[in-house]
């Protein structure tokens, strides 16, 4: 918590935009959460996860450059020659994705998506990349090694012109360890996409889930994201990697990490409900969010970064803007500057 704090402090005393003052590096873990399931996890940061077969291995979560990607190559090799033969998106965002280059130069074959993903992609993905690599320098360090967007091959859902096309749930066989991927319903974006092996009853969540780290929803659907918990809870999953903050191991600590995201985003969309119907400003509304927010959430690591984008999204969705407004850059700095100010 003390990394956490320091760097909320220095975000809120010098206002410095985003991440943009957070450059410390993280200390990474690479944990063995079951006989074929692995976290990456770093104080935090994105998180990503492992699952390694009899023949082939899938990674979960790119990680945000094809440079930093070599870190986790690195430590898969540790543990395992097999071939990394799939990359799955959990979602859209850059810090998720745009390292997956490394993966394919490694030999992987197929990057798998959500039909939801990959409109996503199309629709805002240039734009997204350019505000996530302002928002995060630290993490796009060598963002030069970066070929540019990253496009499924793999799409669950179908119906667009990609290599492949599965409809609903697709299992793969990684051998003698079976993953269910599947999207749950929309929360973090509309197109969150989950692994799941069942017979390790390890889930691995994208940002769907967060634990003791801010909860991005600057891009959400607010409204149905509870519903969507509900569905992963009922899985009753023993252990699983969320998309920031540390693995979580037993049945009662997933639950703790399902009930601090929806904690996160019910107290998020009811102070949004509240400006909306008082008929408030963004920078009232902010003001008045955090009123119920800081008290609970104020310690944790990126929640200055989060808050301000989620409040924007909570007061629009609030406000009927169903289709989350598309960030630029542009639009960044201007939300920031004039809740800031």
């Amino acid at each position: 918590m003390t990394t956490a704090n320091t760097a909320n402090t220095a975000n809120t005393a010098t206002k410095a935009f985003a991440s943009q003052a957070d450059l410390e590096d993280k200390k990474i873990t690479f944990e063995q959460l079951s006989p074929h399931c692995w976290a990456y996890t770093a104080e935090g940061d994105p998180n990503s996860g492992v699952i390694i077969g009899d023949k082939f291995i899938m990674v979960s979560d790119a990680t945000a450059t094809p440079a930093m990607a070599q870190d986790l190559i690195a430590r898969i090799r540790e543990v395992s020659s097999k071939p990394i033969k799939y990359v799955l998106l959990t979602h859209y965002h850059a810090v998720r994705v745009l390292g997956a280059s490394a993966y394919i130069a490694e030999g992987a074959t197929e990057v798998i998506a959500s039909q939801g993903t990959y409109e996503l992609i199309v629709e805002r993905g240039a734009q997204d990349m350019q505000s996530e690599m302002e928002r995060f320098p630290r993490l796009f360090r060598n963002s030069e090694s970066v070929p540019g967007l990253t496009w499924p091959t793999m799409v669950i859902g179908g119906g667009n012109p990609t290599k492949n096309e599965v409809p609903g749930k697709l299992t793969l066989d990684l051998g003698n360890v079976k993953v269910q991927i599947w999207h749950p319903g929309p929360g973090h974006t509309r197109g969150d996409t989950i692994a799941w092996v069942e017979a390790e009853k390890v889930l691995f969540s994208g940002d769907l889930v967060e634990y003791e780290a801010g909860v991005y929803t600057g891009d959400a659907q607010l409204q149905e994201w509870p519903a969507t918990l509900e569905a992963l809870r009922a899985l009753n999953a023993e252990a699983i990697v969320p998309g920031r903050g540390e693995a979580m191991k037993g049945a009662a600590n997933v639950n703790k990490a399902i009930d601090y995201t929806q904690r996160w985003v019910q107290t998020l969309y009811q102070a949004g409900k509240e400006a909306a119907a008082e008929g408030m400003d963004l920078k009232a509304a902010m003001a008045h969010t955090r009123k119920t927010m800081d008290p609970i959430f104020g310690h944790v690591f990126i929640y200055e970064h989060c808050l301000p984008f989620d409040v924007s999204r909570a007061f629009d969705e609030a406000s009927g803007i169903k289709n989350p407004r598309i960030w630029t850059a542009e639009r960044d700095k201007e939300m920031w500057n004039a809740l800031q100010a």
